[in-house]
This record gives C-alpha cells, sequence and structure tokens, in this order.
C-alpha cells in the first residue's frame, strides 16, 4: 500500500520525467494520505495507441495520463480530493509541453479488504 498506477499515453514518453514525477507523487502520498515512504510503488504503463474525440488518432496532437492511487479504506473525501488535486498539479511540472495537447486525470480508489500482498 498504495497500489500507484500510472497510465499514460506512448506519444509522451520523451516529454515525461517519470523518475521525478514517481519522487515527488511517493512524498505527496505520505505527506497527504499518512503513507508509510517505503510502502510507495509506482508502475508506469504507456499506451501504444490514443484516440481523442473524433480526431484522426494517427494525428498525435493529444496525449492521456491517468493517475490512479488505491489507498486502504480510511482517508476522508477530503483527503483524497486534496491527493487528487496534487496529483494533478504535479503533472503539470513533470510533463514538458511538445506539442500536443495534454489530457490529465486522477482517482484514489480504496482497496478492497481482500487486499493483500507480500515482499520478497
Amino acid at each position: 500500500m498504495p497500489q500507484i498506477t500510472v497510465d499514460y499515453s506512448e506519444t509522451m514518453e520523451e516529454a515525461f520525467d517519470r523518475p521525478g514525477f514517481a519522487r515527488a507523487l511517493h512524498e505527496a502520498v505520505v505527506e497527504i494520505a499518512a503513507a508509510k515512504p517505503e510502502a510507495c510503488k509506482t508502475q508506469f504503463r504507456p499506451g501504444a495507441f490514443t484516440a481523442y474525440g473524433y480526431e484522426d488518432p494517427a494525428e498525435h496532437g493529444h496525449a492521456l495520463v491517468h493517475v490512479t492511487i488505491g489507498l486502504l479504506a480510511g482517508r476522508s473525501a477530503e483527503t483524497k480530493a486534496r491527493l487528487t488535486e496534487s496529483v494533478l498539479e504535479l503533472l503539470r511540472g513533470h510533463v514538458a509541453e511538445k506539442g500536443f495537447a495534454l489530457h490529465a486525470s486522477a482517482e484514489i480508489r480504496d482497496l478492497d479488504p481482500s487486499y493483500r500482498k507480500f515482499d520478497r
């Protein structure tokens, strides 16, 4: 815990400072949601194909990024909202302007009570 997944358009690969974003994101999760620093882990998943609206997807004029943070239940709605706002602000600072329109979103979800993990 927390389980963080970042899905993003492959076309923004060179514009996205993933290591810097991960560090800043982990710091925000610790500060805002009281997570343990050593428990933060993030999986980045580039998407090979992005379509936006009715535009021709071959144009590559848009990039999408969506951050999902799974936390153990118990955080208030205010804490979750503050964390998602922080995530969006961090994305603004870690994605360079490279000729595409960036569409970013974030969500916090409670991990199911059946959640288990192990570390090797």
